[in-house]
């Protein structure tokens, strides 16, 4: 179907009522789909002749409602986070601070911040790259 809802008002019953599509075939061969009323049942062979209800969607906002472009944190701000400090783990059931021994989130801060260093190409948890634990 194209930008169209589901639901139509069918010309045989009336009724604001969602359409079925059923698709056609010949043999194993998909020719297209078959729209059937949902409250009545009548059978539109094409897509062209079911009377689907467009919505006509309202213009509220332009674009100068909108408000200038927001900066949440300063420059080099987010680097100190702790989901870049070395003593941050994850894992699947929390995040933790191995320094502190307690559980934190990815963007709490501390003064004992350690930057990670970066991972080197190639370290990966691949099967390839080495034995794993699991």
């Amino acid at each position: 179907m194209a930008d169209y809802s589901a639901e139509i008002c069918c010309s045989a019953c009336g009724k604001d009522v969602f359409v079925i599509r059923e698709p056609k075939y010949e043999n194993f061969t998909h020719l297209g789909d078959f729209f059937r009323c949902a409250g009545c049942g009548h059978l539109y062979e094409s897509e062209a002749e079911v009377p689907f209800k467009r919505e006509d969607k309202a213009e509220v906002f332009t674009d100068t409602d909108r408000s200038d472009d927001t900066v949440v944190f300063d420059e080099g701000e987010a680097d100190r986070l702790c989901r870049h400090c070395i003593h941050y783990v994850v894992n699947p059931f929390m995040q933790w601070c191995g320094h502190h021994a307690k559980e934190v989130e990815a963007t709490d801060t501390c003064p004992r911040f350690k930057q990670r260093p970066p991972e080197k190409v190639g370290d990966s948890d691949d099967e390839e790259s080495g034995p794993s634990i699991f």
